[in-house]
């Protein structure tokens, strides 16, 4: 759904919006003219049934001189989608896109969001270059970032990575389980979690929605934890509050898919190991310069 709603334009589209020219106030709860008219176009566009909930905000003023701002939420079953589109103050056009402050740093609004307190972290706590993995124990995608990053990072000693959990849990019925051991390890011994983290994607082939729990109190045995006090974790309330926190944070992020990964606040979805290595050596290219 994100990559429908992503691409709907990155420039101006004109939308058949007579209605919504000269538009009154709506009243309180109703839905003003403009709000109908970028509903009907979406719904039109991706042929959204009645099945499909489309809630457009009222239109308020954006950082733009004569755009509007409209939030649009869509939701299809148990998952939504929220989107920030631009309407021109006429009516006319419709605009999906990143908007840029070209006096701003562009990844700063990133970094700032990402909560990196009390979250797995391997590396230096000063090296140049911050990879924060949101990620799901149970994802195949994610398991090839896993294989990708044991590769990588040892042929870069100024990058760090910080685990962050994003279970999507209603595709993957072991996810949250797995997450909650991660949790428990690193509230045992923190550098647990790694052996956890390894265990865990190395045989994600065995475990299932019925075996899970099981797995993970052997993984939890073999990274050396106390049995009885990981048991306890993973059914009180600590590890399950850190596990939501970290998907809330994420979600503030727009991630809505796994793996999604930052790199100094660069955005990168999958386990895309070009892009991935290509911004790392940006960063300690750009740390280089500036010392010099």
């Amino acid at each position: 759904m994100r990559t429908l709603l992503k691409g709907i334009v990155l420039g101006g589209l004109l939308l058949a919006a007579s209605a919504a020219q000269g538009q009154t106030p709506a009243a309180a709860g109703q839905a003003g003219p403009m709000q109908k008219t970028v509903e009907t176009y979406l719904r039109h566009m991706y042929a959204f049934g009645s099945d499909v909930q489309v809630t457009v905000a009222a239109p308020k003023e954006s950082q733009i001189p004569g755009l509007l701002q409209a939030d649009v939420a869509v939701k299809i079953g148990d998952n939504t989608e929220n989107a920030i589109f631009y309407v021109s103050k006429d009516g006319k056009y419709l605009v999906r896109g990143d908007i840029a402050d070209l006096s701003k740093d562009p990844l700063a609004e990133n970094r700032a969001k990402i909560d990196m307190k009390d979250a797995p972290a391997l590396g230096d706590p000063k090296a140049t270059v911050t990879l924060v993995e949101y990620s799901d124990f149970e994802c195949p995608v994610c398991r090839n970032l896993h294989g990708l990053l044991r590769d990588m990072l040892p042929k870069y000693p100024q990058a760090r990575v910080v685990f962050k959990d994003f279970p999507l849990e209603t595709l993957h019925p072991w996810a949250r389980t797995a997450a909650l051991a991660g949790r428990c390890a690193y509230i045992q011994n923190p550098g647990a979690f790694w052996k956890m983290y390894d265990s865990i994607y190395d045989q994600q082939e065995i475990i299932s929605a019925a075996n899970a729990w099981g797995k993970m109190t052997d993984f939890a045995g073999q990274a050396g934890l106390n049995a009885e006090t990981f048991k306890s974790c993973m059914s009180g309330s600590e590890a399950a509050a850190a596990v939501d926190a970290s998907r809330t944070n994420g979600l503030a992020l727009e991630v809505n898919s796994t793996p999604t990964i930052f790199v100094n606040g660069r955005r990168v979805v999958g386990a895309d190991e070009r892009t991935i290595e290509q911004f790392i050596q940006y960063e300690i290219a750009q740390n280089k310069a500036a010392k010099k």
